[in-house]
């Protein structure tokens, strides 16, 4: 069974698949569950996803964090 926490960062490891860069940093496409996506902006990991734009998540803090969750959650090893 998976843990809130377990959730949480599966969700933040497959934002890095479609994170890109822009003038404002690092965004991503939001099409994710709703409700781990608000808990991440409540932790601070991203902007609100409550918008009507579908980039508007912005990795703030831990930008690195991520890319290691993906590698250490979906890579082949």
């Amino acid at each position: 069974m998976l843990t809130r926490k377990s959730c949480q960062q599966a969700v933040l490891a497959l934002l890095h698949l479609n994170t890109f860069e822009q003038k404002s940093g690092k965004r991503a496409w939001k099409a994710l569950p709703w409700s781990v996506m608000d808990q991440l902006h409540d932790k601070g990991y991203i902007s609100d996803p409550a918008t009507e734009s579908q980039v508007r998540v912005v990795i703030r803090r831990g930008a690195s964090c991520p890319k290691e969750l993906f590698e250490k959650l979906f890579a082949v090893k």
